[in-house]
């Protein structure tokens, strides 16, 4: 910890409270230097086990603004740069890092940036924040200074990035809001357009060099090379005030080992390799680390403690790459991003290197591109890689496939000598993550040797996620070919030598070896091919049940990859053979060998504004921006109050009984202060958001696996970590039901089923009906992966008062249960949420357990208590978006109307009610998205399953209700054989039609949106171009499809429909306004200042809004449904109406008064300047009835849109990229365009993630829970986007029943994501037309009905695009 900082010094002092008693060996140095943001820091024998993150949020640092978003390497929330001087290089490294794995002991000697580093918003932003901030590329903020910092670390390093370079540095962050359109925008605006200069982001070195001298930013010697850099737009960056490299670590030199002791490790950072070999002597079983990337996360989530670390960063004969005659030698420590660049130039450079010799370079040049994220490329090394000996590996089947060497090196304890043993690669992998390396020795270098002529090495992956993503199945072939007749260069061509190498086939990676063994001698020929795969069936089995799954998926993938490569050989033998026509590969097949490349992204945003309502209908960007680009918006676990740590712990049985609890060994464990469980609650243990029907803390039975048993809590939140893993809990293990056809079969159903009747009866309008089809679709869930996970700091007060402060969209719900739980009134309970790092429903209920749990031992104990989800903890106990299985049967006449629809729902609710009931009905009420339906029944029930209860999520079931409908829409199109836009068009809803709910249809835009998306993106057109290509490629295929949304806006429940506001003005003329919205990124709080600025006739920059707080609105609704900004807004524009009332005789006495004069006066004259504003939606409310018809309106109004997508998809593997999107959302009035615009490129790509990218993967029969993080659940980043992203809000629609004209936009535009699943369902389509298969049975493909469940993945895709190499492994 800090123990002094001098203010008239740049060195702060630390120190650490350990003392081992080895601490005073003079042969070792235990200061760690360092410096921070430009400040020299020396800390006194740091704590191994600590990160850079653990430092920098320290209470006594306090550079909050790195956040912790995942503690994986997966988000990029916590990104900062480091640097440090090369003296090999001679030049300054600086490196994009995630500091939430990063060793704080490792950076000795390295300069560390921050975001608090670059600018702030009083003394001014750097040019990077700034141009996020103006592009409306920060809406929650929470992943911000990561993505700030991952820009500004890779300009350092790249000061000539063009603008498509600097587009795909980004693979290390994530952003849930945004859509990344806006983030790329902002970004690329720094990018050059050629090399020829330097961008005014590069900076410089010394600070104490004369005022006119420029310094170098790769040699860190003055120069001039950035005197004509002009390169940012608005302003060239002032050198001066960029952060820069310190002169005194230019020449420090770490002479002595470095040794800190902690209680249960040390680290040593030895200067030579004689004392690195000397100390892993002494301590066989101590780890090498360089990056932390693999033991961070070993450490982390699998409770692993290493009593001993050595870091061999400092020893030179790890750390270079040497070239030899015969290949290369790459030191065992350098980093992945090192051996990328060295690789690169290699094999760019003609003039160095015959580039037959580069054919394997080239191959882990492919595999480094996929390789995880930047970050983790910038700190992990290529000898951690292969020690760990991943099955899953990208790099090692490259290696195995080149026969590289490995360079063990030990010393003799008794002669002191070197033993050095060189080790092939292809015996060095024993078994499941066993690699054949003494204790004693250390890997030292790795040797990859040269290709030779005719000698061709290609490497594949397939993941889930194209960037940064663990490979599902990775594989590299090389192959030496010799001429069979030298006397002509068009003669065949034998196999000399083969290795086919796979990852994700088997617990190591392998060779086929009996493919293999039968090739060599053999002529290349297409005559091979299904001996090939045939062997390579036996080589590379896996049985049932294998782990990592999707059996029949990745063994066809050993197949496919293998087809690529043998192509792509051919075409290198075509020019080789001189146009060998048996070699020339046919120009529709070419499209299984072209690598995939991306086009730079590009787009167009418009919109109208009203010039009358201004400031209201402008652009103006969000009113936390600033403070977010730079670090300085505090979020929950960001606030400077000392407290102790909370830790729930965990059921991990999905259904069970406790029979006991022993929490003694976690009680006897440093820092640990309690352990309380459902016996400690003083009030109600009983809870639930709408009913009261779920256990706050287990008492008897857990009902799925994370349920809350008990917390723990301590003095710090590792501490409290490691003691709840400590609690012990025997059960009595019961059956569970984990899935929704588990629940229908069992008949596990929560006592709710909704029924919707309009028209005749169903079952005689079918008899009547030319056609009739029925079938049923499926949908899984989805995570909300907030950036900032749930978290809640609950401070006592005095007697029974508590504050609550949580990351929570709904303070009043969590008012109500808190005080339930303490057993005190809702009076002694003030919650305060000042902004969110994302919610998307769901915190609005879920994040209220947190809260609770957080209360509970405060109120124990007496003391602050901060309860913070890590990431697995928030997914696996706080719900998703439900699941849902549709079944239907629809009627419809020839020219496909839709007559009669009878619709089944049901939706896994999890364990417990939670919003399940709000959740069916609105999927019930959007069962028919756009179309009207004559007569129809729709029933929806709830299945009780044994997973974490699942919760609100954007859309609130509406998404899952209109999927079923377009899949049923789909099948009509395929029945009719008529297109399905045809059929779409022909049944929307017209002006004055009511819904099968009864609701009028009013103000319905529909088509006008539909012709214009139609003309817009010129579908007609595309539509053809599309067959044109796939009539072209064989082995790539085009999908393009258009989907329409009709959204209804309202809480369904009629009670929600209310909102408060508090508007204070103070004799400056500044005015403070508090609602009961909240905010998460979502604009709310800009909104609402525009509405007051407007009412008020003031600048928006006199109106403030601080935080949401149940003293100040009380009673409020949780901020959902995406009426937030029409309720809150109608409440703050009643209040200000008041104060203005009260105002206009004053106005009238003095007309030329400024505000605050006119305030003054108020204040003077005794008139009231504050005002309480209240709103009611009127007309809105449903009440379900048994007969099926139900009473009232449940919505408001309707929102519409459409989008069109165009994706490819490769049939070989199931990979996809979207082409281009276009999409027109109605959002009346928009209120704030820019904001809505990012609302609607945030939603539609959250609506890809869930229909294509994003699975929750459950074990059977445990209920384990396998997507925990991100490394395991993906969500779309910034490669995942739409090529072209074109969004429109629709114009001339203003809306009559909301504040000035607008509607409400995070929800409606969601589904409209879905354009790409049914895009990819027509590339699939055509894929299997292209084949003209039968199945095993015998039955066309073609002619069947194509079923495809959501998320589409990559697995899906493939397994649908049924060909030879699908039906091999085909049961």
């Amino acid at each position: 910890m800090i123990s002094s900082i001098s203010s008239s010094s740049s060195t702060i002092n630390t120190s650490t409270e350990n003392n081992n008693n080895n601490i005073n060996n003079n042969n070792y140095n235990h200061d760690l230097l360092f410096y921070l943001n430009g400040n020299k820091v020396v800390v006194r024998n740091p704590n191994p086990e600590h990160t850079l993150l653990h430092y920098l949020r320290s209470l006594n640092v306090g550079l909050t603004g790195t956040k912790l978003g995942c503690g994986e390497g997966g988000c990029g929330a916590c990104t900062v740069m480091i640097s440090h001087y090369s003296s090999n290089q001679d030049k300054i490294i600086h490196r994009a890092i995630n500091a939430c794995l990063f060793p704080l002991c490792a950076v000795s000697g390295c300069a560390i940036t921050t975001i608090e580093g670059l600018g702030n918003v009083t003394d001014g932003l750097h040019p990077v924040q700034s141009r996020i901030s103006e592009a409306y590329g920060s809406q929650c903020g929470f992943c911000t200074p990561g993505i700030i910092m991952a820009l500004y670390s890779y300009l350092r390093s790249h000061p000539t990035a063009t603008q498509h370079d600097i587009e795909e540095c980004f693979d290390g962050n994530l952003c849930r809001c945004t859509g990344y359109r806006p983030i790329l925008d902002a970004a690329k605006s720094f990018g050059l357009p050629s090399t020829n200069s330097l961008p005014s982001i590069a900076s410089g070195i010394d600070t104490e060099t004369p005022e006119k001298q420029n310094i170098c930013p790769s040699s860190g010697k003055p120069c001039d090379c950035k005197s004509n850099t002009q390169h940012i737009p608005s302003k060239p960056l002032d050198l001066k005030q960029e952060l820069i490299f310190p002169p005194y670590l230019v020449n420090y030199k770490q002479e002595t080992t470095l040794k800190f002791d902690g209680d249960r490790a040390i680290w040593y950072t030895p200067t030579t390799f004689d004392e690195l070999l000397q100390l892993k002597s002494q301590y066989n079983h101590a780890k090498i680390v360089v990056g932390n990337t693999e033991i961070g996360i070993e450490t982390k989530f699998r409770n692993v403690v290493y009593p001993v670390l050595l870091s061999p960063v400092r020893v030179q004969e790890m750390n270079g790459i040497r070239k030899a005659d015969d290949g290369i030698h790459i030191g065992a420590s350098v980093t992945l991003t090192e051996i990328r660049s060295y690789l690169q130039g290699l094999c760019n450079d003609k003039q160095l290197v015959d580039q037959n010799k580069t054919q394997t370079y080239r191959a882990m040049l492919t595999q480094f591109k996929w390789f995880a994220g930047n970050q983790i490329r910038n700190a992990a090394c290529l000898g951690g890689n292969i020690v760990t000996a991943s099955p899953i590996s990208d790099i090692n089947p490259v290696l195995l496939a080149a026969g590289a060497i490995l360079e063990l090196v030990s010393i003799d304890k008794n002669t002191g000598e070197k033993l050095v043993r060189h080790v092939n690669i292809r015996t060095f992998f024993k078994t499941y993550r066993v690699v054949d390396i003494l204790p004693s020795e250390v890997l030292s270098s790795i040797f990859v040797p040269f290709t030779n002529q005719l000698e061709y090495v290609e490497a594949y992956k397939q993941s889930r996620r194209r960037e940064d993503d663990i490979a599902i199945v990775s594989c590299c072939f090389r192959v030496q070919l010799e001429r069979s007749n030298q006397t002509t260069a068009t003669g065949e061509y034998s196999i000399k030598d083969i290795s086919l190498a796979y990852g994700g086939m088997n617990v190591k990676a392998v060779l086929a070896t009996k493919t293999m063994d039968a090739l060599v001698g053999k002529i290349w020929s297409q005559s091979l091919l299904d001996e090939i795969y045939s062997n390579l069936e036996i080589d590379l089995p896996l049985a049932e049940g294998a782990p990592g799954g999707m059996i029949e998926y990745r063994r066809s993938l050993t197949t496919s990859f293998f087809f690529k490569f043998f192509l792509t050989v051919n075409n290198y033998l075509f020019v080789d053979s001189q146009g060998n026509t048996k070699y020339q590969v046919d120009e529709r097949e070419k499209s299984a060998t072209n690598p995939y490349h991306r086009e730079m992204t590009s787009g167009e945003q418009t919109y109208q504004t009203q010039p009358l309502l201004h400031p209201v209908t402008q652009p103006i960007k969000h009113q936390s921006s600033d403070k977010q680009v730079t670090g300085e918006a505090i979020y929950v676990d960001d606030m400077k109050q000392s407290s102790l740590y909370a830790a729930m712990v965990l059921s991990t049985k999905a259904h069970a009984n406790i029979t006991s609890i022993d929490a003694s060994k976690a009680l006897s464990l440093p820092g640990v202060k309690g352990f309380y469980t459902h016996k400690d609650i003083r009030g109600s243990n009983m809870t639930g958001p709408v009913f009261y029907d779920e256990e706050l803390l287990a008492s008897k039975t857990v009902l799925c696996q994370g349920y809350p048993i008990g917390v723990i809590v301590a003095e710090t939140h590792q501490q409290a970590l490691e003691a709840s893993k400590a609690v012990q809990i025997q059960y009595e293990e019961l059956t569970p039901v984990l899935t929704i056809e588990d629940a229908i079969e069992k008949n596990s159903f929560l006592d709710m089923v909704h029924t919707i009747k309009n028209g005749r009866e169903v079952d005689q309008v079918f008899g009547e009906c030319e056609n009739v089809v029925q079938g049923e679709f499926k949908m899984g869930g989805q995570e909300h992966f907030y950036l900032e996970t749930n978290v809640s700091l609950a401070v006592p007060i005095e007697g029974d008062e508590y504050h609550i402060y949580s990351s929570t969209q709904n303070p009043t719900k969590t008012q109500i249960l808190v005080a339930k739980a303490l057993g005190v009134s809702m009076n002694q309970i003030v919650v305060k949420t000042k902004r969110m790092g994302g919610g998307f429903g769901g915190k609005e209920s879920r994040s209220i357990f947190v809260s609770c749990i957080a209360s509970l031992a405060a109120q124990k104990l007496r003391q602050p208590v901060r309860l913070v989800l890590d990431r697995d903890t928030d997914m696996i106990t706080t719900g998703t978006r439900h699941p849902f299985l549709g079944r239907y049967k629809i009627g419809f006449d020839n020219e496909g109307m839709i007559k009669v629809a009878d619709i089944q729902l049901f939706a896994d609710a999890g364990y417990s009610y939670d919003l399940s009931g709000g959740v069916l009905d609105r999927a019930i009420f959007h069962s028919e998205n756009a179309y009207k339906v004559p007569n129809i029944r729709v029933v929806g029930r709830l299945c009780k399953t044994n997973l974490p209860t699942n919760t609100a999520f954007r859309g609130f079931g509406g998404p899952q209700g209109m999927m079923v409908c377009e899949n049923w829409i789909e099948q009509i199109s395929h029945h009719l054989q008529i297109p399905s836009y045809k059929i779409r068009e022909r049944n929307f809803y017209k002006e004055g039609e009511l819904t099968h709910y009864l609701q009028e249809v009013s103000n319905c835009h529909l088509d006008r949106i539909w012709k214009e998306t139609l003309q817009k993106s010129n579908y007609l057109a595309r539509l053809e171009q599309v067959k044109q290509f796939n009539e072209k490629n064989k082995w790539k295929k085009r999908g393009i499809a258009l989907i329409p949304t009709k959204f209804g806006m309202s809480f369904t429940i009629k009670t929600l429909n209310q909102a408060g506001a508090l508007v204070h003005i103070y004799t400056d003329g500044s005015v403070l306004v508090t609602h009961g919205g909240t905010e998460m990124g979502q604009g709310l709080h800009t909104k609402i200042i525009q509405i007051a600025a407007k009412e008020l006739g003031v600048p928006v920059e006199k109106v403030y809004v601080s935080e949401t707080s149940t003293d100040k609105v009380a009673n409020t609704a949780p901020t959902a449904a995406s009426v937030s900004s029409d309720m809150n807004g109608m409440a703050t524009l009643d209040a200000c109406k008041q104060i203005n009332q009260r105002l206009e005789p004053l106005r009238q006495r003095f007309p030329n008064y400024s505000f605050a004069q006119l305030t003054t006066q108020a204040f003077v004259e005794r008139i009231n300047l504050s005002a309480n504003g209240y709103y009611a939606t009127p007309n809105v409310g449903y009440l379900f009835k048994d007969g099926g018809v139900g009473e009232g309106t449940p919505f408001n109004y309707f929102n519409y849109g459409c989008s069109v997508s165009e994706v490819e998809i490769d049939t070989l593997t199931g990979d996809h990229t979207i082409l281009q999107s276009d999409i027109i959302m109605d959002v009346g009035d928009s209120l704030n365009p820019t904001i809505d615009i990012g609302q609607v490129e945030g939603a539609f790509i959250q609506g890809v993630g869930l229909t294509t990218l994003e699975e929750v993967v459950t074990f059977k029969p445990s209920g384990y829970q396998f997507t925990r993080g991100p490394s395991t659940y993906k969500i779309p980043g910034f490669n995942d986007i739409p090529i072209i992203f074109n969004v429109s809000l629709f114009g001339d629609a203003p809306n009559p029943k909301a504040i000035h004209s607008s509607k409400g936009v995070g929800e409606p535009p969601l589904f409209l994501g879905s354009s790409v699943f049914f895009a990819i369902r027509e590339a699939i389509i055509a894929s299997r037309q292209e084949q003209k298969l039968v199945d095993n049975n015998g039955n066309n493909v073609v002619a069947e009905f194509l079923h495809l469940e959501s998320p589409a993945t990559c697995e899906r895709i493939r397994n649908a695009c049924i060909d030879r190499f699908t039906k091999q492994f085909t049961k």
